[in-house]
């Protein structure tokens, strides 16, 4: 949990440990953006960033892109981009709201319809 493409030490790169592009970079939008699929996780990561990272990765616009704690490094951008699915999916995981403001959706519910009629 936290791995995805951000801001690094050494520039922009997409984390993933399989390429062998985990260099210990976390990004906080990759850990809060599943807050849905694994709550507890996600909070314990939120807890953690806001309350022992927070003097440092926090700050006027929410989190900070990304930090790397072997390297002693933290990103000095706040990725607009980023900011979004943290908001979105706390929302969500809270309250269902987006999800089911998407599901009401007269095409969506038409088009899942016809997708799981047969089910």
């Amino acid at each position: 949990m936290g791995l995805t493409a951000s801001d690094n030490y050494k520039g922009y790169l997409a984390h993933d440990p399989s390429q062998k592009n985990d260099n210990g970079t976390i990004t906080p939008t990759a850990a809060l953006g599943a807050m849905p699929y694994t709550p507890k996780e996600s909070m314990k990561a939120l807890k953690h960033f806001y309350y022992n990272k927070g003097k440092n990765l926090w700050g006027i616009y929410g989190f900070k892109d990304a930090y790397n704690e072997t390297e002693n490094w933290v990103s000095e951008i706040y990725m607009g981009l980023n900011q979004a699915p943290i908001v979105v999916m706390i929302e969500n995981h809270r309250t269902g709201l987006l999800w089911n403001l998407f599901m009401s959706h007269p095409d969506i519910k038409k088009m899942s319809n016809s997708l799981f009629k047969n089910e």
